[in-house]
């Protein structure tokens, strides 16, 4: 990508002049270099499993990457360092974050992220220092202003890089991305500012005070993480219950969670409504448990509409026992109730199942998908089948 390259060669173009110019203050490079590596590193969690957006993005080492970008004075005594120098440590110390990372997409991402994002907080921070509008009117546009523009900018890049990685439209993922740096984003740039101006006042020192709040932050995100994996898993070992006892096909459930968490991508669903949806497609089925007689091959989508609200309710109330969020039991009921009655995440569901029953009996996936459009606008909504229609064609299923 145009991107990656474009940053590989400011970083080179840094790194010649560092070289050249020598390493300004290398005391305080070497403070805010270790700061940044240990917040790249604290990111990793061991769980295995989708981390918090928040988590992936390694607040604390952003928010002293953004520090050492806006740094003006080091205990009121100027700071030699410029934006080359700035992009050099923010560099060096990034690839600690590529060794052992998070989440998809390559390794060097979320480094050109901090190096284009940094980058272009220097450029504007330090002649605004310069020229002494801190003490003035404008001195929260100084403190505040690079840090809201790095943060536009980080989340234009990423919703680039999962552009190019899944071909889904820019516009849902830009707001995504915007929505998911609204939680922690606005500390992670009010903790870069403080952390540049305490340092102005109190030098070095001012470095772990400041710091430790966003470090206890990360750790509760991967305490969160980590809680959300295990929950994951045990909806996950309870899907397969239907499985194991011969009602549904092997993997029928993990098929439906991962298209209908694509699908709802797609429909510009947020996170936590991804999640509620994964789980609700893991257990969508679980509800034939009380079924005295199977139904054939598990599909539900050829039943009778009284059947399938059965099926839905006897399942909602399984799931309602599990101590799953009640939010997930309302969507298993109501996946076959009439469409335009129902939540769109229930929609998603329906018409994913419907999609998975019928893929191996009309066709594959192009007969499938003509069977749900002849039946869209009476049994399924139009735009989750187009949807998943665009999914599918940028998986490659539907040539």
């Amino acid at each position: 990508m145009a991107v990656r390259t474009a940053a590989a060669g400011l970083g080179l173009w840094a790194l010649v002049h560092t070289l050249r110019s020598g390493l300004a203050q290398p005391g305080v490079a070497l403070a805010f270099g270790t700061l940044i590596a240990v917040g790249e590193l604290t990111r990793h969690g061991a769980t295995g499993a989708r981390a918090p957006e928040e988590c992936v993005r390694a607040p604390l080492g952003a928010a002293a990457a953004l520090a050492y970008a806006l740094l003006g004075e080091v205990a009121g005594v100027p700071a030699a360092h410029g934006p080359a120098q700035t992009l050099v440590v923010v560099g060096v110390a990034g690839l600690a974050g590529t060794v052992r990372r998070p989440g998809p997409g390559p390794a060097c991402d979320p480094l050109v992220r901090h190096l284009l994002t940094c980058g272009l907080a220097s450029v504007c921070g330090h002649p605004l220092y310069a020229a002494g509008l801190l003490s003035c009117w404008a001195g929260p546009l100084v403190l505040f202003g690079p840090p809201a523009l790095a943060a536009l900018c980080d989340a234009a890049l990423a919703a680039l890089f999962v552009r190019a990685r899944t071909g889904r439209p820019y516009g849902a993922l830009l707001g995504r991305e915007l929505r998911a740096s609204g939680g922690i984003g606005p500390a992670v740039g009010a903790t870069g500012a403080v952390i540049a101006l305490a340092t102005a006042v109190a030098g070095l020192w001012a470095l772990p005070v400041f710091s430790l709040p966003l470090l206890l932050t990360q750790f509760a995100l991967r305490r969160f993480a980590a809680a959300r994996a295990t929950c994951r898993q045990t909806i996950a070992s309870l899907a397969r219950a239907t499985e194991i006892a011969g009602y549904t096909p092997p993997g029928h459930a993990r098929r439906v969670a991962a298209l209908s968490r694509a699908v709802g991508g797609e429909l510009g669903l947020r996170e936590p409504e991804l999640d509620l949806l994964e789980y609700a497609a893991l257990m969508h089925d679980i509800g034939q448990l009380s079924l005295v007689d199977p139904v054939p091959s598990g599909a539900t989508a050829p039943l009778p509409p009284a059947e399938q609200r059965r099926i839905a309710l006897l399942g909602g109330a399984v799931v309602r026992r599990t101590g799953v969020p009640a939010e997930v039991a309302v969507i298993v009921e109501r996946q076959a109730d009439p469409y335009h009655e129902q939540p769109v995440t229930a929609r998603v569901v329906r018409t994913v199942n419907a999609y998975e029953d019928w893929v191996g009996q009309a066709g594959g996936a192009p007969g499938a998908l003509e069977r749900l459009r002849a039946a869209g606008g009476r049994e399924f909504a139009p735009e989750v089948v187009a949807a998943l229609a665009r999914v599918l064609a940028r998986d490659g299923r539907t040539a």
